[in-house]
């Protein structure tokens, strides 16, 4: 009782808040709405489609479509060679992304949930993270740690935690949080395409939310900086 409580206090919360936000970090020519999920999909769709070397592996990514359904429809179109399902073994996956970059590929790991890739922290820090200045920038390893972060509605505590301030205490790895549907497909386009380690990290409870998006948005050529702040006026 105490979940489904919680659950519907946050979604009215969150109703009440999303739509004079999200008016205020949008395009003013913004054409229709589409949900994060659809922003982060359409994101690795292009992102997949204009560079061969990017391919996506974890848990339940392929067959299944994503435990939240982000992959919907890519083993479909890509084929198992770049969309892979893996064993539930994150330390086993993520060390064979992070050997993948190292060879000039780009993998897209998928966490089913950031908790879980506790069991994955020293590929991602000592393997993935450090790389570039043990070997003085001869070593890139352009690679993309992704999946639901932080608490969410009606989960126990191992997966509740919010892991933005642990990566980001990180040297080496670029840490993204993005908050709506335009924030989602801009930054993660730009985390494939970046040559270091980027840790991204998506709310659960945003995933089904709809935001306005402009034309510019949802052109396959849009793509935000990493570094560069969004000056908001509220």
């Amino acid at each position: 009782m105490l979940a489904i409580a919680r659950q519907r206090m946050l979604g009215q919360s969150f109703k009440k808040i999303l739509p004079a936000v999200s008016v205020l970090r949008s395009y003013s020519s913004a054409a229709k709405q589409i949900t994060v999920r659809e922003a982060l999909n359409s994101a690795l769709d292009e992102e997949m489609s204009a560079d061969p070397k990017v391919f996506l592996m974890g848990e339940e990514v392929g067959e299944y479509q994503g435990a939240y359904k982000i992959t919907k429809g890519l083993l479909e179109k890509y084929g198992p060679e770049r969309v892979l399902d893996t064993p539930i073994t994150e330390a086993g996956f993520t060390g064979i992304g992070v050997g993948a970059a190292y060879y000039g590929l780009k993998p897209v790991v998928e966490f089913m949930t950031f908790n879980f890739s506790m069991q994955a922290i020293d590929h991602i820090i000592n393997s993935a993270a450090k790389s570039n200045y043990m070997s003085a920038g001869q070593i890139s390893v352009p690679i993309v740690f992704r999946g639901p972060n932080g608490a969410a509605a009606g989960v126990g505590a191992q997966h509740s935690q919010c892991y933005a301030a642990w990566y980001a205490s990180c040297p080496g790895l670029k840490v993204l949080s993005p908050y709506n549907s335009e924030d989602a497909r801009g930054l993660l386009k730009a985390a494939i395409r970046d040559p270091d380690p980027v840790v991204f990290l998506e709310n659960e409870l945003l995933y089904g939310e709809s935001f306005p998006v402009s034309d510019e948005v949802l052109d396959s050529s849009f793509c935000l900086p990493i570094g560069k702040a969004k000056v908001m006026l509220i």
